[in-house]
């Protein structure tokens, strides 16, 4: 199973510099998506080894992404690993996330447990979603961590899943109509129109500092794009 990690880089030089620092065991590619802090100097200093695509705008989430799956997939990825520029993977991760593939051949997303960095409560533990409603809530929000199993959920969150190259060859690439926000939630469900499971992985663990890169959740960059 070779995994190679895709870290989105829009300013927050020193979030992305503790995500690559955290990811080091883990070949990974890095898109800087415009940023104007010296995000991508700082990358390119601290990690000559790690490749460094400059998308020179941002593209948004969607896009850069994209740009950073197409090089994982040139290199040779069985498995895409999306990880936030304000995220930082935990040990173990790539272990729980082999077990997980050779324990379900029909899963597309392998959704990681994710926790608030700075609370270490679940931010994430899978996810529901109302078509009606247009609104999905993830599992155990604000809960104190515990140990789970692996089980289907609806949809993984673009802060921390990993993404089978199957999947990507017969779903497509996240939809860049979107630029922030939902992009992962509509990926997941056409993943999984396209025949693949979404399963939740709750010993591959992530610690997320929420929003940063667009101010913090209710920030009005994050209120714009949600609506």
């Amino acid at each position: 199973m070779r995994v190679v990690a895709v870290v989105l880089s829009y300013n927050g030089r020193e979030d992305t510099l503790a995500a690559l620092e955290s990811l080091r065991a883990i070949d990974t590619v890095v898109v800087d998506n415009g940023s104007v802090d010296g995000s991508a100097e700082a990358v390119a200093e601290r990690f000559p080894d790690t490749e460094l695509v400059r998308a020179g705008v941002n593209l948004g989430f969607a896009g850069g992404n994209n740009v950073g799956i197409r090089r994982a997939l040139d290199r040779g990825a069985d498995w895409v690993l999306l990880v936030n520029n304000d995220a930082e993977v935990e040990p173990g991760l790539l272990d729980a996330l082999a077990a997980a593939a050779a324990a379900r051949p029909d899963a597309g997303v392998l959704a990681c447990k994710v926790l608030v960095a700075d609370s270490g409560r679940l931010w994430y533990a899978g996810a529901g979603f109302s078509p009606a409603l247009g609104r999905s809530r993830h599992e155990g929000f604000g809960k104190p961590d515990a140990p789970g199993e692996l089980r289907d959920t609806v949809r993984a969150t673009g802060a921390a899943m990993a993404v089978s190259r199957a999947a990507i060859e017969a779903a497509g690439l996240l939809d860049e109509e979107l630029f922030l926000y939902a992009e992962d939630l509509e990926w997941s469900l056409r993943i999984r129109e396209a025949g693949f499971a979404v399963v939740y992985v709750p010993g591959a663990r992530v610690r997320h500092r929420v929003s940063a890169a667009t101010g913090g959740a209710g920030s009005p960059t994050t209120t714009y794009y949600e609506t």
